[in-house]
């Protein structure tokens, strides 16, 4: 199965319907509201705006399973993100990413190694797992790399539709 064959619901309501983004690069990341790491938005919005018309989707995952940080309903989260941080990247409703509860969409991602080779359970909030045009996730990035860090940077460039004669 591709990550854009699952099946998840949007914040507002609805299916997110990634299939949408078949054809374009996706960076998906777990997002939390009260986190230490939650000014990654601003990056992630940075990111996504600097990109989107090259190819790049940035899609955010609302999770409350790291210390509760993430506790809001779908209208507090929506509007702390777009009111805070100006977020205009679409957002997905509520998941859980590990356990026995996880969603389809972590089951996809998490055996996927980051530079280090860990795969598994998401670590914390604002990890992120770049896919690739065909729905093939080709990268993963610990929490603490940030949106704008040269290797993300790099990796998104690489994936997105069209930058294979860059190479």
């Amino acid at each position: 199965m591709s990550v854009f064959e699952v099946e998840i619901g949007a914040l507002g309501g609805g299916s997110a319907n990634l299939g949408q983004y078949r054809g374009r690069a996706l960076l998906i990341v777990n997002v939390a509201s009260r986190c230490g790491l939650t000014p990654q938005y601003a990056g992630l919005e940075a990111l996504a705006e600097r990109y989107r018309e090259q190819g790049l989707t940035v899609l955010g995952v609302p999770c409350n399973q790291f210390h509760g940080q993430e506790p809001g309903t779908a209208d507090e989260i929506a509007e702390f993100c777009s009111t805070t941080y100006g977020v205009t990247f679409p957002l997905t409703e509520k998941v859980e990413v590990n356990g026995a509860g996880r969603h389809p969409l972590y089951q996809e991602l998490v055996d996927t190694p980051d530079d280090e080779g860990y795969t598994g359970d998401i670590r914390w909030n604002f990890e992120k797992f770049l896919v690739g045009p065909d729905g093939t996730v080709v990268a993963r990035f610990a929490p603490t790399v940030t949106p704008d860090s040269a290797e993300l940077v790099a990796a998104v460039e690489k994936a997105m539709p069209g930058t294979t004669s860059l190479r």
